[in-house]
């Protein structure tokens, strides 16, 4: 009388959650799909760590046709004109380990300026910038120099820019010099420009040198000499 009866509810058990699936063996692939499989993953990725993976990934990373599929999913008109230069200008060993075209890809040195921070002098080496000899040497390349300096409004400047060609044995194969005249003093903070272009490379061509110098026609004591900027060495496809 008066007493209440519990009810006792049985409690709800999750249900197991399914065993995961082992990882996905991408060497079990065949060859042709796992080189698809990796024509998605980035250049330097595929240079500094798939080609560690095993013998049968380093024999696909160093491969023409990896690294052809990368350059022909680009369909705008650079990536159109980079791959038919790199089909064209192959080197005469297909079967080449490892392949150029890889450090080309990572690279990427046509339309790029190659140089990393201008200091007075420098040399550049054209393969370590991702170019391979035959490319070089197809007379299918371009190589632009430009070079911007200017002076102090209270003080005029001197300036001159020299860049060599150099074969392997950095032997001058070809040059291009400017000596402009001096800005004068009170000179309002003008710029000038210099450029050239160098069409028809010769055999050989492995390095360039770029040398630009500055001083000011007062020669006071201290840091006062022509303002140099903008520096660039750049490779360009040459137009047919």
């Amino acid at each position: 009388m008066g007493a209440s009866a519990s009810r006792c509810r049985a409690a709800r058990v999750p249900a197991p959650e399914p065993e995961p699936e082992g990882a996905l063996d991408l060497s079990q692939m065949p060859p042709e799909l796992l080189l698809v499989v990796l024509s998605h993953v980035p250049p330097r990725t595929l240079l500094g760590r798939c080609r560690q993976v095993c013998r049968g990934w380093r024999d696909l990373v160093d491969s023409q046709a990896l690294w052809l599929l990368i350059l022909a999913r680009d369909h705008s008109a650079t990536g159109r004109a980079l791959l038919q230069l790199a089909r064209s200008c192959q080197s005469p060993s297909r079967n080449a380990r490892p392949c150029p075209l890889g450090r080309f890809c990572a690279r990427r040195p046509i339309g790029r300026n190659l140089i990393h921070n201008p200091c007075g002098q420098q040399v550049l080496d054209l393969e370590e910038e991702g170019l391979w000899p035959e490319l070089l040497d197809s007379g299918r390349i371009e190589i632009c120099v430009s070079d911007w300096w200017g002076a102090r409004h209270d003080s005029g400047c001197m300036y001159r820019l020299l860049v060599q060609l150099l074969d392997a044995d950095q032997t001058v194969l070809d040059k291009f010099s400017a000596v402009p005249d001096p800005i004068p003093r009170w000179n309002n903070n003008v710029c000038l420009h210099v450029t050239h272009v160098f069409s028809n490379i010769k055999m050989g061509v492995r390095f360039v040198s770029f040398e630009h110098w500055g001083q000011d026609t007062e020669f006071w004591a201290g840091h006062y000499g022509a303002r140099l900027t903008n520096s660039c060495v750049m490779v360009q496809v040459r137009p047919p």
